[in-house]
Order: C-alpha cells, then sequence, then structure tokens
C-alpha cells in the first residue's frame, strides 16, 4: 500500500485590500443607545482567488464585554459594539463557514449593559476581521 499527495499553499485573501475599516458612529446622545439606533454597515471587501475546492471561514476577534454576546468593550465603561452578520450575532472569537464569493453583510450597532448609565466621551474598539481557509 503506497500513499502519496502534493502539498500546496492555499490562494492569497485579503481583508479589505489591508487597509484599516473604519466603522464611524458620529455623535450619539447618551440616552439614545438602545442597541437598535445608530446601527451602521461595515463596508469591507474580501479579495479573494480561491476555487470552489477551497472552503473559508471569517472570524472576529477582539476585546469581549462581558454584559452583551457578541460585543466589543469600547474604551467607555458599560458601552460595547455589537456586531452582526447576516442579521445574527455574530459570536467573537467562533469561525463561521462563509462563502468568499459571497461574504456576509456585517453591521455594527452600539449597546449599554443593562440598568447603567453611560459618561459623556469619545468611544472607540479595534478588533481583527480574520479571513482564513480551511
Amino acid at each position: 500500500m503506497g500513499f502519496s499527495g502534493t502539498l500546496i499553499e492555499p490562494p492569497p485573501c485579503q481583508v479589505n485590500n489591508g487597509k484599516d475599516l473604519d466603522v464611524p458612529f458620529d455623535r450619539i446622545g447618551v440616552n439614545s443607545v438602545d442597541g437598535v439606533k445608530h446601527r451602521r454597515q461595515v463596508d469591507y471587501i474580501l479579495d479573494c482567488s480561491a476555487g470552489s475546492a477551497w472552503s473559508m471561514v471569517l472570524t472576529l476577534i477582539g476585546p469581549g464585554a462581558t454584559f452583551e454576546p457578541a460585543t466589543l468593550q469600547t474604551n467607555i465603561a458599560n458601552l460595547g459594539i455589537k456586531i452582526y452578520q447576516n442579521g445574527e450575532p455574530f459570536e467573537l472569537g467562533t469561525p463561521i463557514s462563509i462563502d468568499p464569493q459571497n461574504p456576509p453583510m456585517l453591521e455594527a450597532v452600539p449597546v449599554k449593559k443593562p440598568g447603567t448609565e453611560l459618561t459623556e466621551g469619545v468611544f472607540e474598539v479595534t478588533a481583527t476581521l480574520l479571513a482564513d481557509y480551511q
């Protein structure tokens, strides 16, 4: 019995041509953060030259908020940015299978910890969107 094969590198793939994604929320009233208002689409480009032989996953990596799943913790206490993929929560650190030719729509919306008040200030959070072949 003999076994043989060929190892190959997957074709190149980049998210947003290697450039940073920026999702501006501008000015939001501290009392208007409700997890619905101020929802923004995350505009990104997935540039992959993969054929149908390759399967791909998309993973969002970043600091998770303890008060809400699929939510990035911002620099402001009790304020997070919840991420959705095709209308469903995008769990941080959990790869999802995707079609690189038809990537999911991503959306982001500010959320606050229930029962808390937000303080004024500039908010931000950084995360990594990783496209990987399987």
